[in-house]
Order: C-alpha cells, then sequence, then structure tokens
C-alpha cells in the first residue's frame, strides 16, 4: 500500500530492520542464559498434522484465525506470565492490519526485548529452517544476527502460512521468543479472544475469493492467486509480473487529495484512485463499513507492474476494472 500522509498517522510497528544492538549489561540477570521453557513441545494429540503433508489442524485454519485478535498474546498479563521481565506499556496494534501487534519487555537486567507478532503471514524462514514442532505446528527458526530473531509456527503449508514472531533483543533473541511462541499456539488451542464480527464485516472474507478469475485475467493474463496474508491475496502472471492484490484493512476513510482522486466502481460506491507517477502501479481504495474509532474497513485493490510503462499499461484503469468486480462480491452490510 502506498504511504499516505492522510492517515495522520504512522503504524505503531517497530521495524526490525533498523533497530540498535543495545549494549549488554554487566549486571543483572541475562536471558540469553536462563532457563525458558522448551525450543519446541511433540505434536499434540488430534491437532490433524502428517509429517511433510498438509495441516489439518481446525484451530489454526484461515477462517478460524481471520477473526483472533493479535494484541492478546502481547498484553502485560500474558507477557508478564512467562516471566520474561517487567511489561510497562500496554501492546500496540497495528494502524492498517487486522492481524499485526507489537510491544517490548524489560529484562531483569534492563535489556529491551521487542515483539512483533502477525497472525498469516507469507515473508516466513525457509522451509530448511524448521526446527521441530510447537503444539504440533511445523516451527522455522531464523536467527538472522545476535539481536534478531524470526519465529513461524505454520498453520499451512503450499502455499506457506504462518504465526510469525519477529524479535529483537541483545541477548539470544530466539529464547524469549520460542516462550512466547509456545504460548501463543497454546492459547489458540483453547479460548483465543475474536474481534466482534457484524454483518458485512471484511473480516471473515476470502480475499482470494473476491474476484472473478476471468475480470483479473483482463489485466494479469495467466493470473494465479495465492493468499499473501489473512487478508490480501496475490495474483500473479506465471508467478511474477504483472499483479493484482486484494486486500481488506483499517484505516480512515479515504478523501480527495494527496494524489487521490474520485472514482465510481458502480452500486453507489464511489472509491478513490491513486496512481504512482515513476511506475506502472495504481491504488483503488474504498470504504465498506466502520471499524473502530474514527477507523473504517477498507477495500483496496493493487495493480503493479514493473516491466511495463505506465504511459501505455493503464494500471488506473486495470485497477478500477477489478474493483469493480470486487465491490459486487463483498460482504452486505
Amino acid at each position: 500500500m502506498f504511504p499516505d500522509a492522510r492517515r495522520r498517522r504512522l503504524p505503531k510497528l517497530f521495524l526490525l530492520v533498523t533497530a540498535l544492538a543495545l549494549p549488554l549489561t554487566a549486571c543483572g540477570q541475562d536471558l540469553g542464559k536462563s532457563n525458558f521453557a522448551r525450543t519446541t513441545v511433540p505434536a499434540s494429540a488430534g491437532t490433524g498434522q502428517v509429517a511433510d503433508g498438509p495441516i489439518t489442524d481446525p484451530a489454526v485454519a484461515a477462517n478460524v484465525l481471520r477473526t483472533v485478535k493479535p494484541c492478546q498474546f502481547l498484553t502485560k498479563e500474558a507477557l508478564g506470565a512467562l516471566g520474561l521481565g517487567t511489561v510497562e506499556e500496554d501492546p500496540s496494534p497495528s494502524s492498517i492490519a487486522f492481524d499485526t501487534c507489537s510491544n517490548k519487555v524489560k529484562d531483569p537486567g534492563g535489556k529491551e526485548i521487542r515483539f512483533q507478532f502477525e497472525i498469516g503471514s507469507t515473508l516466513l524462514p525457509r522451509a530448511d529452517k524448521t526446527a521441530g514442532q510447537v503444539g504440533g505446528l511445523p516451527l522455522r527458526v531464523n536467527k538472522t544476527d545476535d539481536t534478531d530473531c524470526t519465529l513461524a509456527a505454520m498453520t499451512a503449508l503450499n502455499p506457506d502460512n504462518a504465526l510469525m514472531l519477529s524479535v529483537t533483543y541483545a541477548g539470544d533473541p530466539c529464547r524469549p521468543g520460542q516462550t512466547l511462541m509456545e504460548a501463543v499456539v497454546q492459547k489458540l488451542h483453547g479460548s483465543p479472544e475474536k474481534y466482534p464480527t457484524p454483518p458485512g464485516t471484511l473480516l471473515t472474507a476470502d480475499p482470494c475469493a473476491m474476484a472473478d478469475s476471468a475480470v483479473v485475467a483482463s489485466a494479469v493474463p495467466s493470473a494465479k492467486s495465492a493468499p499473501s496474508s489473512l487478508h490480501s491475496c496475490d495474483w500473479k502472471s506465471n508467478g511474477t509480473d504483472p499483479t493484482i492484490t486484494v486486500e481488506f484493512l483499517p484505516g480512515l476513510p479515504p478523501i480527495v487529495g494527496d494524489g487521490y482522486s474520485k472514482v465510481d466502481i458502480g452500486g453507489g460506491v464511489t472509491a478513490y484512485q491513486k496512481p504512482d507517477d515513476n511506475t506502472s502501479r495504481c491504488s483503488v481504495e474504498w470504504q465498506h463499513r466502520p471499524w473502530q474509532g474514527d477507523d473504517v474497513e477498507l477495500a483496496q485493490v493493487d495493480y503493479q507492474s514493473y516491466a511495463a510503462k505506465p504511459d501505455t499499461d493503464d494500471p488506473c484503469g486495470k485497477a478500477v476494472a477489478v474493483a469493480k468486480n470486487v465491490v459486487t462480491k463483498l460482504p452486505k452490510p
């Protein structure tokens, strides 16, 4: 999604790639040497996990996970119960995603552990990073350096989808991450908190089912779809370029300005389109229904081609054509 100054706020997610390594403290307990919970646990009976086969655990099915609140796993109570240290703040939900949340903990030595958790990520460690199981789910662990670790409890394979936890910590970042991931999976198999699902909400909609293949093919020849998150889906031509993305997200109501202009997508719905002046890309978004506070549920169709030139490709024409199809298939408020 394009950066948008109209949102009047920045996402509350921390950027792991820019995190600075914190200096090690000479005093206090070092969690890198602490006795954490086990890295992995054996598969639980009845989870439906088959070695090298499909994941059939009903607790982590996509239609179940779409409505799970991500911040419940990062509250003061939830993190405090793990013995990782002191939790001073409430978790920070993403302002542009239903499924992402972050928080931080101070270990007994005063070092900060920063967590970012996403339900339904596809940007995952490779399969060769698999390190056993957690709650019956394959666990991939990738320690990129001394302070950063990514853990993914796989919820689907081929295409891959997972509960993803990114940890930044100037100790051993994988160890607190493994402790938290076990607690997350355990709670998902219990009674996790879920968002309300009023009639017509986009939370429960499968984005890969919200566009007709024939319509997408007019913009992306030989398109094949694959989820890019629980609330977004990519159609790519021959797996590469161009791409149509259908996404559902929270945000402020769209308005004219900052490059956006009105466009009629039918059914009495006004959308807002924004071309990219430098590439063959265009985003079309519209308000679907209220969400929380000033935010609404947004539907968005994005077209992008790296190979084509914008003056000959008509990216907004293609995005609008797909948007006119998508709006007819969305659940009715």
